[in-house]
Formats: C-alpha cells, sequence, structure tokens
C-alpha cells in the first residue's frame, strides 16, 4: 500500500497526512478551496481539482470531514468515492458520524468491490500531530488488519470493535465519556476559583488523587490561562454528542447527563462560540 488519497484536510485531518507522508505513503488531496490547503502541498501533498481524480488509482481513501451530510457528499453520487474508486481499494472513513451511515455506506461499497472501515479517532489535535491517535475500527477484521500499518502512522492505539458501524458506536460512547469528564473539570475549576484556590495548587494535588483524568491535564492549564482556542470545535463536539444521544434513543436509553451537557454546549454555540475549542464550557459556569 503506497498511495493513499485523502479528502478531509481541517485541523485533524492535515497532521494525519503528514504523519502519512513522514511514513513514507504518496499522498494525494483533495479540497474545495486550494488556498487553504497551500501549507500541505508544499509539504508534499498531491493536490487534485476533483474528488474522482484523487481517488483514481489509490490503494486507500481516508476522508475525515466535518458532519454526516458531508460524508454522504463525498461518498455518493456522480464523480464521488463509492463511483470512482477502484474495485479493490480501500475505503476508511474516519469522521465521527453516524453508525448506521457508515454501515450502509460499507455495504453500497461492498456491492462494488470496495473494502470499506469506519475508523474515527480520538486525542485531539496533539494525537494528529503527534500520531498518536487513539483509532477506533469497525468493518470486516481482514481489511481492518491490511490497513494496521497505514493506521499505525497516524495512531498507536488501535482497536478493531467489529462489524461496520462498530468504530462509529465506540467514538460515540467515548465521546459521552468525555462530555461528562468536561462538564467535571470546568465545574470543579469554577469551584476553585470562586473559593479563592490557586488552580495551579489544585491541578498539582490532583494530579495524585482519584479525581485525575486526561482532560484535566490537557485543558485545565488552557481553562487557567484563558485559552479557548479549538482543538476540536464545540459545534464539532456537539455534533458528536447529538449523535450518540440519538443513537442511545434508537435503543431506548435515556442518557440524562448528556443530554445537560449538550444543551450547555447549545448555548454556547448559539451565542457565538461555536468555533471556540471544548474547554469554552467553562463560559457557561462563568456566568
Amino acid at each position: 500500500m503506497k498511495q493513499i488519497g485523502f479528502i478531509g484536510v481541517g485541523i485533524m485531518g492535515s497532521s494525519m497526512l503528514r504523519n502519512l507522508m513522514k511514513a513514507g505513503y504518496e499522498v494525494h488531496i483533495y479540497a474545495r478551496n486550494k488556498a487553504k490547503v497551500e501549507p500541505v502541498i508544499a509539504d508534499g501533498a498531491v493536490f487534485h481539482e476533483t474528488i474522482a481524480e484523487c481517488v483514481k488509482g489509490r490503494d486507500a481513501v481516508i476522508t475525515i470531514v466535518g458532519y454526516p451530510q458531508d460524508v454522504e457528499d463525498v461518498y455518493l453520487g456522480e464523480g464521488k468515492i463509492l463511483e470512482s474508486a477502484d474495485p479493490g481499494t480501500y475505503l476508511i472513513d474516519m469522521t465521527t458520524t453516524s453508525p448506521s451511515l457508515d454501515a450502509r455506506l460499507a455495504k453500497e461499497a461492498a456491492d462494488r468491490n470496495l473494502k470499506m472501515l469506519d475508523a474515527p479517532v480520538t486525542g485531539g489535535d496533539y494525537g494528529a500531530r503527534s500520531g498518536t491517535l487513539s483509532i477506533l475500527a469497525g468493518g470486516e477484521k481482514e481489511d481492518y488488519e491490511a490497513c494496521l500499518d497505514l493506521f499505525s502512522a497516524m495512531g498507536k492505539n488501535i482497536t478493531w470493535y467489529g462489524p461496520s458501524g462498530c468504530g462509529q458506536h465506540a467514538k460515540l460512547a467515548n465521546q459521552i465519556m468525555q462530555a461528562g469528564i468536561m462538564s467535571g473539570v470546568c465545574e470543579a475549576m469554577s469551584y476553585v476559583k470562586e473559593k479563592g484556590l490557586d488552580p495551579e495548587v489544585f491541578m498539582e494535588g490532583a494530579a495524585a488523587g482519584a479525581g485525575q483524568n486526561s482532560l484535566l491535564q490537557a485543558y485545565g492549564p488552557r481553562i487557567v490561562k484563558g485559552d479557548l482556542d479549538p482543538g476540536f470545535f464545540i459545534d464539532f463536539f456537539i455534533k458528536d454528542l447529538k449523535l450518540a444521544y440519538d443513537s442511545a434513543a434508537e435503543g431506548g436509553l435515556a442518557l440524562d447527563s448528556l443530554a445537560n451537557t449538550v444543551s450547555h454546549y447549545e448555548k454556547l454555540s448559539e451565542e457565538g462560540f461555536g468555533r471556540l475549542g471544548m474547554q469554552a464550557l467553562m463560559k457557561y459556569y462563568e456566568k
């Protein structure tokens, strides 16, 4: 596997494809706005004006776009991925999207002799840059195993969860946990601030306690500094959390804590903060 098509050159995708190039892969990209991807072109990515040109002749095609509609837009229709990729190509959707959508796309891909995996990631902008993402895969196990070297260029914790859609279910479960932890971090930091404690001393002490967690380590210092720049946009986090809530509701699960966190994030988005990082949840508590 040498030539990779890549669609979705955003905060995460640009770092992921750079790691693929560092590992020796030839990466071909498509983007609607060439000017926005000039930095990765300068680093060696091959730009194409159409999706069809990007995916033809590739060993694998990776997508990491924004919303379920964006996934449908790049896979379905004339000149899109399913129509344009060569038979036998591995298609890897690394977007966090609807499990049922990726399962449906995998069936349509199989009908065209294409091999599709859902493989959403977690680890944020740091994990994408450092090549330490966790990759949560679903699909045929032999296809997953064939793509392990490719995954290893972008991540370290790589797990197969089962048939198509299972990688997405695992990612949504991760987002449910992350939502609860981020709420806890922001509430704790708000309490620390209101009671006049030194937040840096608190974080140092908490690092040795049962409440220690990776989100406090990663985002606590940013919160203290007022750094709300995105590693992951609030609007994208809302999308993930609503996908999780809807998927849970299909099975009769009521996730009350998740619903509460979603409502807080939606309020921030309505107030114009949707392009800040998810640690900007602190703004809700500061009010």
